[in-house]
């Protein structure tokens, strides 16, 4: 609808009642209300609201219920993991977690024994409610155990992305200001790395521990904090987003309701426990709803129908690309004999998601959008192909999110003449954004840890990196930009395409002609997992900025690493010779004929 709609309603209200004055009866003056409403656009509404009411009051009976059973929980001061406990009496033989690299199978009451061992170890440790204890290990059940197990007691784990090393995992253990850190023996030489800098720590790698009972939990609520989970760090440095016990559960919960999930359901999780999606998403729906979930260390695109089928997995779980690599695989037939009816996660792509259903028999996408410490998300309850969600238009208010324009170049939102956002039209991309009550668990905003002491590192950390480069990695298809003051450097991202999966390009102004590809690789060794590192380099004399100073992104994206587009110098990262080799025309074309691996 348009500005003006709002003012159609009173306008035909007295219009009736203009009639009404003229004589004629009730009935007729409701009439001809309607015939002006209609006639002056409120028939496009009414349209709306028939294709969308069905939708709507799905959307409004979960909201519902969500809401409901959180104030219930919050009236009997429960937490995730007296929640968790309530699952365990329900059924306690029940399979909790299975380990897929062993097949060793927890069931719920041997998790709640072992989560059990881990609070009892921490409280001997001398840790205690608003300790901060840093995890960092490989995704299986034991680090459920020990994130549970510590927040029994209180104590409040920080969940280390496991491909991080040296500096960007001693910034992550700075910002979470963790006492203490349990890791995985699989990580000991990434640990050995940084030991020095660890050294006012407590170190533990992971072993048995005796099973002990646990009298009492901690005094908490569901206002407490439960754990720290990263972002990917695309807009600077990770930061510790405060996960809450209320946050926990309303992501769980809406994960659970909104996409049809059941009692009975196995969820295969093949995502890091590290972050929101595996952990939450997928880990919650055994901790608060009682699902046997199936933890796989690392995805495998050639294993993952197998494990579905050999544990009777009926809810999936995927992330970005996930789906392409499984259609990409050749056919198999535990692709057709599984039981799978459901598929969760985010970033399916439109151009591929009516094949993977097809293909793989499945029944619905789960597709939803939002972000770890948002205070708004949106799920595709209702099965559309494309969509990670809704904003109801008729009854906009109930769940208060509004999509806005913004230039897709530098993001920043567009405002009108009188400096008011502009809320975007139907099928338009823009910026999600919802309304913050500090009263409301499910519209708070809990921020991050330690949030001034991570403004000041990231400040010092980028400055002092720029100094010889400057790079930043950035996990969607858009560009992005990052420019240091007071260096003569900047960088521009793009990615590559005509090959499997991603590639990221660092384009870097060398404006004194000394740049060194050994050297940038050894920091970016230092600095960055290998997922992160830029494959492809591009050196230019200056930065190719706009009439009004912004760089030229979209260019530089459109040009890509094709040597034959640009006279600035081109490399490549050698996979096998493990260094970047200067790019020519011919290794560009081996390159898009897939017949040089990257």
């Amino acid at each position: 609808m348009g500005a003006g709609d709002g003012f159609r309603a009173p306008a035909a209200v007295i219009s009736a009642g203009l009639l009404s004055v003229l004589g004629l009866s009730w009935f007729w003056s409701l009439l001809a209300l309607l015939g002006v409403y209609l006639c002056s656009g409120g028939w496009r509404f009414l349209y709306v609201a028939a294709c969308t009411i069905k939708r709507d009051l799905v959307g409004l009976c979960i909201l519902l219920r969500v809401k409901f059973f959180m104030h219930h929980y919050i009236r009997m001061r429960s937490t995730v993991p007296s929640i968790f406990a309530q699952r365990v009496a329900l059924h306690p033989d029940k399979a909790a977690l299975v380990e897929e690299s062993t097949g060793e199978v927890w069931s719920f009451s041997e998790l709640d024994r072992r989560s059990n061992a881990v609070a009892q170890w921490a409280v001997a440790q001398g840790w205690r409610s608003g300790d901060v204890v840093a995890v960092f290990m490989e995704s299986r059940p034991l680090m459920v155990a020990l994130w549970l197990g510590l927040a029994k007691v209180g104590v409040e784990p920080a969940l280390i992305n496991f491909n991080l090393r040296r500096d960007s995992l001693m910034h992550c253990m700075g910002v979470s200001g963790a006492r203490g850190m349990v890791f995985g023996a699989e990580l000991l030489d990434a640990v050995l790395e940084v030991k020095e800098s660890l050294s006012s720590l407590s170190l533990f790698c992971t072993g048995s521990s005796p099973v002990e009972s646990l009298d009492s939990l901690s005094a908490q609520n569901l206002d407490d904090l439960l754990f720290y989970i990263y972002t990917s760090g695309t807009t600077g440095l990770p930061k510790a987003a405060i996960i809450v016990h209320s946050r926990y559960y309303r992501i769980a919960s809406f994960g659970y309701y909104s996409f049809g999930l059941g009692p009975d359901d196995v969820v295969y999780c093949c995502l890091p426990l590290y972050h929101s999606a595996g952990n939450i998403v997928g880990v919650g729906q055994c901790v608060l709803h009682g699902l046997t979930v199936v933890i796989r260390r690392k995805f495998s695109a050639s294993r993952f129908w197998d494990d579905c089928v050999k544990y009777n997995c009926t809810v999936v779980q995927y992330i970005g690309e996930i789906c392409r690599y499984l259609l990409s695989q050749p056919v198999r037939p535990s692709e057709s004999c599984h039981q799978v009816r459901v598929a969760m996660g985010n970033g399916l792509r439109p151009n591929v998601w009516e094949d993977f259903m097809k293909r793989f028999n499945i029944k619905r996408i789960g597709e939803f959008y939002g972000a770890t410490e948002c205070n708004c998300s949106l799920a595709n309850m209702d099965n559309k192909v494309g969509a990670c969600g809704f904003n109801s238009v008729i009854l906009p208010s109930v769940y208060p999110i509004r999509l806005l324009r913004a230039d897709e170049d530098s993001m920043e939102l567009i405002r009108d003449s009188r400096g008011l956002c502009v809320p975007c039209k139907p099928g338009e991309p823009g910026i999600i954004v919802g309304r913050i009550n500090p009263h409301d668990p499910l519209r708070r905003f809990d921020g991050y840890a330690n949030q001034i002491q991570h403004r000041l590192n990231n400040l010092q950390i980028m400055i002092q990196r720029c100094q010889r480069m400057c790079l930043k990695m950035f996990k969607d298809i858009k560009v992005c930009v990052c420019e240091a003051v007071g260096c003569h450097c900047s960088c521009t991202l793009s990615y590559s395409s005509g090959v499997e999966g991603k590639a990221g390009m660092a384009a870097i102004v060398d404006v004194m002609n000394d740049f060194n590809c050994e050297t940038f690789l050894r920091d970016v060794q230092n600095a960055l997992p290998s997922y992160a590192r830029p494959v492809f380099l591009r050196l230019s004399p200056e930065v190719d900025k706009t009439g009004t100073f912004k760089i030229q992104k979209t260019r530089l994206q459109k040009e890509g690493f094709d040597p034959r587009q640009t006279s600035d110098r081109l490399y490549f990262l050698h996979s096998r010779l493990a260094r970047y080799e200067s790019l020519t025309e011919e290794l560009y074309s081996a390159i898009m004929q897939g017949k040089l691996s990257l």
